[in-house]
C-alpha cells in the first residue's frame, strides 16, 4: 500500500459519505427487505465463500444481531445456508446491490479483509470485523477474528488518502484523459442521482420507436432497461404493479391514458426534447441528446405549475451552481450553440441597414402545443409578425422561419409576400446563432430563441407565456401575475439548464453534465454525418416543401 500522511484524507471520507458513492451504488435497492426487518439491529455480512458465511452467521447470532447477508453474483452455495439463516430470521439479498441503505441500518458490517464494502462501512464510522487478512485488516482498525498478521497501524484518514487517492488511477470517461479523485466523486454522485430518481418511473408509453435507444439510457436505472407500452390500459396497469410512475412523451399523452392512470392511481410524468438538443432537427429523425421530465406539468404550458416553474420559483441557488451557469452561458455563445447544435455558424449575415434598430423575429410551428398553451391568444407567425410591426414602426425587422416548417415537416408555412407586409427580410440559410448576434432585441412568441436571445445579453419582448417570461428579464406582452420573483440570467440559467433537464453524451451514451454535451456540439471538426433515417427524413421534407410550393402557385394561378 502506498505510503499517505493523511493530509486530506478527512476531505475524502466526508465527500465519499456524502456523495454515497463506492461499492454498487447502483444496484438494488433493499428498502422493502429492511422494512421487513423491522426495528431489530442488523449485522451486514459479506461473504466470498461458503465456510465465511458459516462465520459470519455464527458471529451475528452470538451478538444477537440480526444476520444481513449479501450473496456474492457468482455463488452457488445459498441453498446451504437457507434453513440457518431462515432459523435466525434473517434477510438475503444478491449483489448487485445499494450498499449505503444497509450501512444506514446495520449495527455492524463483518466481511473479509478486501471488501469494498468493508471499506465504505469504516469510512460510514460503522464497526467492521474481518474474517479473513486483506489490506482492511490489522491496521488497528478493524475488530479481526482468527487473524494473527499485523501492520503498520494507520489512521481512517490515512487509509482513505492511500486507498482513493495514492493507490487508484483515474480517467474521465468523457475526455478519456487522467482526471483526479475529487471529479470522480463528483461524477459517480451525479450518476447516482440520475440513476435513483429513474427508479421513480416504471414503463414509458408515447415514445417513437426511432428515440427508444436513447430513451432507455436517460431512464438508466441501474437495475434494468425501462420497458416500453402502446395504449393506455397496459402502462397504467404495469406502473401500479411496480408502484411507480409512467413516463409519456408529453405532446402523445392521450384523455384515455390520463383516466387509466388516475384509476389506478399511478403518476404520470411527461417528457419532452430538452434545450439543447441535438446535431440536427427532431423532425428530421436525429434523437435527443436532452429530454426534460416533469413530474408535474410541462415547461411550455404556463398553467401547470411546471417543476421548471417550481424550480425558478423557490430555488435557492448556490454561487457554485451559478459560477456554472454563467460558465455554460459563456460556452453556449461563444461557440454559438442553440437547441439543435452549432447549426450553419460559418454563414455570413446579408447587409443590414446601418442606422436603425435590427428586430428579430423567429417563427414557430403553428401546431405547437407551446402556441395553444402559452399563445396568448396569437396563434399564426403572420399575427405575431402585425403585432411586432406595431409595436416597432420604424425597426428593421428580420422574420426567421422556424427550422421544422423550413424543412418541410411541420405547419406553420408564411409566404415571403405576406411576411414582407410586416417585415423587411425573410432570414433563410444564416444560422439562428448568428441572427441573436447581429439583432438589437428579439420579440418571440413562446419561441426558446427567446431564451437563447437573454443568454446573448439581447432585449427580449416576449409576446406570449413562455417559460423564461415573467422574471424580471423580458419586456412581458401577456403579464403572469403569479411569477413574482425577480431572477438574475444565471440564475434562470441555473435553473433551466442545469438543474431541469437530463443530458446524455452523444459519443458514450453516458449520462452527462450538460457542458459536456456543449462541448461536443463545439468540436464541429468531429461531427458525423447524419444517419440514414434523417437524410431520408430531409429529403421527405424537401418533397414536401415542393408539393406545397406546387399547390401555392396553382391556387394563385385559380384565383
Amino acid at each position: 500500500m502506498p505510503e499517505a500522511n493523511g493530509h486530506g484524507g478527512h476531505a475524502l471520507i466526508q465527500a465519499v459519505v456524502k456523495a454515497r458513492v463506492g461499492g454498487t451504488f447502483w444496484g438494488t435497492d433493499p428498502a422493502a427487505a429492511l422494512a421487513e426487518a423491522g426495528d431489530r439491529p442488523l449485522a451486514l455480512l459479506r461473504p466470498g465463500n461458503l465456510r465465511q458465511a458459516a462465520q459470519m452467521l455464527a458471529l451475528a447470532q452470538g451478538w444477537n444481531l440480526l444476520p444481513c447477508l449479501v450473496m456474492p453474483t457468482t455463488a452457488h452455495w445459498k441453498s446451504t445456508l437457507h434453513t440457518q439463516l431462515q432459523a435466525q430470521g434473517g434477510i438475503l439479498l444478491h449483489d448487485p446491490v445499494d450498499p449505503w441503505p444497509l450501512l444506514d441500518r446495520c449495527a455492524r458490517v463483518i466481511v473479509d479483509g478486501n471488501d469494498t464494502v468493508g471499506f465504505l462501512a469504516l469510512l460510514a464510522g460503522k464497526p467492521v470485523t474481518c474474517v479473513q487478512t486483506g489490506y482492511l485488516s490489522g491496521r488497528g482498525l478493524t475488530h479481526d477474528v482468527g487473524l494473527t498478521e499485523r501492520k503498520a497501524p494507520r489512521s481512517l484518514a490515512q487509509l482513505a488518502e492511500a486507498v482513493l487517492r495514492d493507490g487508484t488511477r483515474y480517467i474521465d470517461p468523457f475526455t478519456g484523459k487522467p482526471c483526479d479523485c475529487d471529479a470522480v466523486i463528483e461524477l459517480l454522485h451525479f450518476w447516482r442521482a440520475f440513476c435513483h430518481q429513474n427508479r421513480e418511473v416504471a414503463c414509458c408509453t408515447g415514445m417513437a420507436l426511432w428515440k427508444r435507444r436513447d430513451i432507455t439510457r436517460f431512464f438508466h436505472n441501474g437495475a434494468r432497461p425501462v420497458p416500453f407500452f402502446a395504449g393506455s390500459r397496459r402502462p397504467a396497469q404495469f406502473a401500479r404493479r411496480q408502484r411507480g410512475a409512467v413516463a409519456v412523451w408529453a405532446t402523445r399523452e392521450t384523455l384515455e391514458l390520463a383516466v387509466e392512470a388516475s384509476e389506478a392511481r399511478v403518476p404520470l410524468y411527461r417528457v419532452e426534447d430538452g434545450f439543447i438538443r441535438s446535431r440536427g432537427l427532431g423532425s428530421d429523425l436525429y434523437p435527443p441528446m436532452s429530454i426534460v421530465v416533469d413530474r408535474r406539468g410541462m415547461y411550455y404550458d404556463p398553467t401547470s405549475g411546471s417543476d421548471l416553474e417550481v424550480l425558478l420559483a423557490d430555488t435557492t441557488f448556490t454561487p457554485a451552481l451559478l459560477r456554472r451557469a454563467r460558465n455554460l452561458r459563456r460556452m453556449l455563445v461563444t461557440h454559438r450553440i442553440t437547441k439543435y447544435g452549432s447549426g450553419h455558424a460559418d454563414a455570413p449575415l446579408p447587409p443590414l441597414p446601418a442606422g436603425r434598430r435590427c428586430v428579430l423575429v423567429p417563427g414557430q410551428v403553428t401546431d405547437d402545443a407551446s402556441l395553444r398553451l402559452g399563445g396568448a391568444g396569437i396563434a399564426s407567425n403572420l399575427e405575431l409578425l402585425r403585432r411586432v410591426r406595431a409595436v416597432e414602426p420604424d425597426a428593421y425587422i428580420v422574420f426567421k422561419p422556424h427550422p421544422d416548417v423550413e424543412a418541410g415537416h411541420r405547419p406553420g408555412v408564411v409566404s415571403d409576400e405576406d411576411a414582407l407586409r410586416h417585415a423587411d427580410m425573410v432570414a433563410r440559410g444564416t444560422s439562428l446563432a448568428r441572427w441573436l448576434d447581429a439583432a438589437d432585441a428579439v420579440h418571440a412568441l413562446t419561441s426558446l430563441a427567446g431564451f437563447e436571445a437573454l443568454l446573448r445579453g439581447r432585449e427580449v419582448i416576449v409576446h406570449g407565456q413562455p417559460f423564461y417570461a415573467g422574471w424580471g428579464l423580458t419586456r412581458d406582452m401577456a403579464p403572469m401575475a403569479w411569477r413574482r420573483r425577480t431572477l438574475t440570467l444565471d440564475e434562470l440559467v441555473a435553473g433551466t439548464l442545469l438543474l431541469y433537464p437530463r443530458y446524455l453524451d452523444p459519443e458514450t451514451g453516458l449520462p452527462c453534465p450538460p457542458e459536456v454535451l456543449v462541448q461536443r456540439f463545439a468540436e464541429r471538426g468531429r461531427r458525423k454525418h447524419a444517419p440514414v433515417l434523417s437524410r431520408l427524413r430531409q429529403w421527405q421534407g424537401r418533397l414536401r416543401r415542393a408539393i406545397w410550393a406546387m399547390q401555392g402557385r396553382l391556387l394563385g394561378a385559380w384565383s
